[in-house]
């Protein structure tokens, strides 16, 4: 097994809810420095939340980043340019909110001069930010969920992951998901793993499967 990334003192996690996880996920698992993504529970008090019985919980996709290649307060922007709070608030009860929770003080501060700033052009964006509670992941089948609709590919990365635990915390998973979603190309994607801390036959034999996987 490869992976293409450990986790160091330099990578911060950003917890965000858009609304269903699924786009979310893809979207932000698309961005150069991120590390991983992973689709869950949080915000609310429930105990061991699942999807068909969610409580007071919200969707929430988890977000692990290198804070040396993308800022969080990029991220926010990223977040906000992409929805629309009043959109999806209250939809399904609180199973799809607008929400950040933020990991310590100074994530607390960026995101409120981040979202006044943003609020000058887009107006009163609704979005809940609170302190971070726990986060519950998801079932399987909804990590990497547009990823998962390509035989081909699971195929080819199980060779590599074999496990759906490494599937699921797998950088290049979390690149391949955006594409499957139409949030990047493979053109990108191989030039950032030209930029990846591997050796170079890892960096071919990468380059080799997802060249050869059938979209």
């Amino acid at each position: 097994m490869m992976r293409e990334w450990l986790k160091e003192p330099g990578t911060r996690t950003l917890t965000l809810g858009m609304g269903c996880f699924w786009s979310p996920e893809a979207l932000f698992g698309a961005l150069p420095g991120i590390i991983r993504t992973r689709v869950g529970y949080a915000g609310g008090t429930t105990d061991r939340p699942s999807y068909r019985e969610m409580g007071d919980h919200s969707e929430v996709v988890q977000v692990d980043f290198d804070e040396e290649l993308v800022s969080y307060e990029r991220l926010l922007e990223t977040f906000w340019t992409n929805h629309n709070p009043v959109n999806i608030n209250g939809y399904k009860g609180r199973q799809y909110q607008s929400m950040l929770l933020y990991h310590d003080a100074d994530q607390q501060q960026v995101i409120h001069r981040v979202k006044e700033r943003m609020e000058a052009d887009k107006g009163l964006l609704e979005t809940e930010i609170s302190p971070s509670t726990p986060f519950f992941l998801a079932e399987s089948r909804h990590q990497k969920y547009y990823l998962k609709r390509y035989p081909d590919a699971l195929v080819k990365l199980t060779e590599r992951y074999p496990t759906e635990e490494e599937l699921m915390n797998a950088t290049l998973a979390a690149r391949l998901n955006g594409l499957a979603k139409g949030y990047t190309n493979l053109a990108r994607i191989v030039d950032e793993i030209g930029r990846w801390p591997m050796s170079d036959s890892e960096r071919t034999a990468t380059i080799e499967l997802i060249r050869g996987i059938r979209w």
